[in-house]
């Protein structure tokens, strides 16, 4: 029998649809809910069509995702929760004056996941959401979802620019990370939070998609110059979907400045950056070697050389699904085109060990799944010559090479 990999996608995402969150709000909200309902447009078209259901069909998911190669996954959010007017990804930090109800919103929304990963125990690592609006309310939630049995952790939300709570570098925000590091709950930041709003103009419109990952970047140099890390020496922080090459270039960019701050007093770096760097006892690439994983996310072939340097004990892949942008049905083909010529070894750590090790899947118990419906070794090793037709994912798109942030 050919030897299988186990394959975890660090990176899918699921939701409820509308109306089915309405038994996981709390009574006092239910009027509200209704009527929100009823007046409310979807904006995303891939929420509206009949695929929509693989966000929320707990068994069409599992046979499509098995039939892609892929045992298990890590859930992030797809659907729009009650009363946010799009995507929470994307929808950023409310006014005070939404808060309630939106807040109310992601602990429904919190409230089915968990029963959505039940139906698949040991197969689905549910990340929680939070807002940063409350410190202390984040820090209750992130409490309770770890007791309901939520295995991926939180996700934290990037702050836009004019956004209406302080920048994740602050102070403030003390009470997540303590409750994060005293639960053993990954930090999650997801690709496409932080970014200021879409703009309905063509010229906005390709801006951010050329800006909305260096959005999500800026949460690693925030934690490192505010001092989570240093306060928190055990906290696990994963940024996912914002690609990976640019990771060693920014590393070495952050050390740079770091020296200089803690350098020749008398220069501009260190009179500004002095002060923030004085309370670190590492530098940056030290803090991200401890405390830092990739959800590298449909891993490039122009990506997958820098492995070393990012550390493939990091480095954590996944598909993506159900967007357009993954790689579902051709996973298979994806991980032939970035890793055939990658040792075993190295591609079990970045197919399903790291993942197992940040999120706590069993890699015994989900083995049989895998000998049933995993790659086979010899099948990746098989260098991709031809791009599947139909295939959507980046991971197919003629190698550019791009100069990272």
């Amino acid at each position: 029998m050919s030897e299988r990999y186990t394959v975890i996608s660090a990176d899918c995402h699921a939701g409820a649809d509308l109306l089915d969150y309405r038994p996981y709000l709390e009574k006092k909200y239910l009027d509200e809910f209704d009527a929100w309902a009823r007046a409310y447009v979807n904006p995303f078209a891939d929420l509206a069509a009949e695929d929509a259901a693989r966000n929320w069909d707990s068994d069409r998911r599992l046979a499509e995702l098995a039939a892609d190669g892929i045992v298990a996954e890590v859930v992030y959010p797809n659907t729009v929760p009650p009363f946010f007017p799009s995507g929470s990804l994307t929808a950023g930090p409310p006014s005070q004056a939404d808060y309630e109800l939106r807040w109310a919103g992601l602990r429904a929304h919190n409230r089915w996941l968990a029963d959505f990963c039940a139906r698949a125990p040991g197969r689905r690592a549910g990340v929680a959401q939070i807002m940063l609006n409350v410190p202390e309310d984040a820090a209750d939630e992130i409490r309770r979802v770890r007791e309901a049995g939520l295995t991926g952790g939180v996700l934290v939300p990037g702050v836009p620019p004019g956004a209406p709570v302080p920048a994740l570098h602050s102070p403030v925000y003390e009470p997540i990370w303590a409750a994060c590091e005293e639960y053993d709950v990954p930090v999650n930041h997801h690709g496409g939070s932080g970014a200021p709003g879409l703009e309905p103009d063509p010229a906005a419109l390709a801006v951010f998609i050329v800006e909305v990952a260096w959005y999500s970047h800026r949460a690693l140099w925030h934690l490192i110059f505010g001092g989570v890390f240093e306060r928190h020496p055990r906290l696990r922080f994963v940024l996912s979907e914002q690609g990976a090459d640019w990771i060693p270039g920014v590393l070495d960019t952050l050390d740079y400045f770091y020296a200089r701050y803690r350098g020749d007093p008398s220069t501009a770096e260190a009179k500004f950056g002095g002060p923030a760097a004085e309370r670190l006892s590492l530098t940056p690439s030290e803090y991200f070697a401890r405390n830092c994983w990739v959800g590298a996310t449909f891993m490039k072939p122009n990506e997958t050389p820098l492995r070393h340097r990012i550390g493939v004990d990091k480095i954590m892949w996944g598909s993506d699904y159900p967007h357009d942008e993954g790689t579902h049905p051709y996973s298979r083909e994806a991980l032939r085109r970035s890793y055939a010529d990658v040792d075993p070894a190295e591609n079990r750590a970045m197919f399903a060990g790291n993942a197992a090790a940040v999120y706590g899947f069993d890699l015994a118990a989900l083995r049989p799944v895998a000998e049933r419906h995993g790659p086979a070794v010899e099948e990746i090793a098989e260098p991709l010559t031809a791009v599947p037709e139909g295939a959507t994912s980046p991971v197919f798109a003629p190698e550019i090479i791009r100069r990272a942030w």
